[in-house]
């Protein structure tokens, strides 16, 4: 097996909650390895979000370390960190997240954008994903002309604009209906069998099993780890 992707070694997460201190990860240890496509899975309040957070480099462990690629990321200041969430990261969340003034084609650059490259190559790597989740045809679209499903779709291709080394996905089926929902499911299908490494908070066992490995968090700590393959 090739070497860990990113690992998680001993991570804590405490906040504050009003005068209650909340434990969201208590001592978690996992290692992700190249190609996986992974899922996330347990009840609410459970640490899925808390655990997604901080692979996305969005938050940073109270207690233990997250090593990304060579890099320690949790020892980072927030400006190397913004920089590691824009060229190692793709997000897809839930809700899209899409900028309702730019078009289909300018969405996909964003990230290309903050990463300084030259307009015609961001436009050309925006076409191409544009056509690889089958909006070649919507590209001077805005968000709001979109369905839910093809909005989704806009959202994938955004996080594969800087070539991440992980695809993190928010319940990105949870705002569509089955149809659209089996639609992005299947270009996460696509994209694992391109090679990337997908990990996917869901809370739906259908579509937690067309992952490869399924790991289940409860209060905090992992209860179960699973490899189908």
């Amino acid at each position: 097996m090739h070497d860990p992707i990113a690992q998680i070694d001993s991570v804590r997460k405490q906040y504050m909650m009003g005068a209650v201190l909340v434990e969201a990860l208590r001592g978690v240890s996992l290692d992700f390895y190249p190609g996986e496509y992974i899922t996330i899975m347990g009840p609410s309040g459970c640490g899925k979000s808390t655990l997604l957070n901080i692979l996305g480099c969005l938050d940073r462990p109270t207690e233990g370390r997250y090593i990304l690629g060579a890099d320690d990321v949790s020892t980072l200041e927030d400006d190397e960190l913004s920089t590691i969430r824009g060229t190692r990261i793709g997000f897809v969340f839930q809700s899209y997240n899409l900028i309702q003034q730019l078009t289909v084609l300018e969405n996909i650059e964003v990230p290309l954008y903050y990463q300084g490259r030259p307009q015609h190559e961001s436009r050309a790597v925006a076409m191409r994903l544009a056509e690889r989740v089958g909006l070649g045809d919507r590209t001077d679209h805005r968000p709001y002309e979109l369905s839910g499903g093809q909005q989704q779709r806009v959202a994938v291709a955004r996080a594969l604009a800087n070539d991440p080394l992980i695809i993190l996905a928010d319940e990105p089926t949870g705002n569509l209906d089955s149809s659209s929902g089996a639609d992005i499911l299947g270009v996460f299908d696509e994209l694992h069998n391109l090679g990337k490494t997908i990990i996917m908070v869901t809370h739906s066992d259908e579509v937690s099993e067309r992952a490869g490995r399924e790991i289940r968090l409860r209060d905090g700590q992992v209860e179960r780890d699973v490899r189908r393959n």
